[in-house]
Order: C-alpha cells, then structure tokens, then sequence
C-alpha cells in the first residue's frame, strides 16, 4: 500500500474510511477488515489514493480497450454468386447459406 494525499500536501497519515474493527465486550480491539477503499489525508482532509493499485488497474483497461481487428473480405457466395464483404459474420446475407473465407 503506498498512500498519497490528492492535494500533495506532503501528509503522511490517512484514515481508512470504509473500514471494520471488531471489538470485544470490554471494547478492545480484536481485528479490521477494509470493506472497500477509501482514504482520507489527515494533514488536509483531502481525499488519499492507494499508488500500488495503479498498474493493475492500467493494466485492466488497457485489456478493456484492447480491440480485435476483424478482417473484411469480399467474395462469391457459392449458393447466389453474389459478391458479399464478409468480416464477424460468415454467412450471405442475401440467401443465408453459410461461407468460408480461403
């Protein structure tokens, strides 16, 4: 975990805010979990970010954004001999017979 203030404000303590603690009967502490990230600087109150989630998440959107290129062709239709650009869907769209790229 590497925290840092949004606002660069050189803090170094931060406050979990969706965190649960559980106690015991006499109130001490027993453990926490983090429920979801959130962190807040406690120098300026801005909100704090978690930098080593970072490339994982670079990561996770650029396998998002990665795009399959679909290669158009035009042939003949074996059934009506018409000339069809053919890309995702292999099948005329004037007859409906199935087709195969060579």
């Amino acid at each position: 975990m590497q925290l840092v203030c949004s606002r660069r404000c050189g803090g170094e303590l931060f406050r979990a805010l969706f965190a649960e603690v559980d106690l015991d009967a006499a109130g001490g502490y027993q453990d926490h979990r983090l429920v979801q990230p959130g962190y807040i600087c406690l120098n300026c109150g801005a909100p704090a970010f978690d930098l080593a989630v970072v490339p994982a998440e670079m990561a996770a959107e650029a396998e998002e954004d990665a795009v399959t290129s679909v290669v158009v062709t035009d042939i003949l239709c074996p059934v009506c001999e018409t000339m069809v650009q053919v890309g995702g869907e292999m099948e005329c769209p004037n007859c409906g017979a199935p087709l195969e790229m060579a």
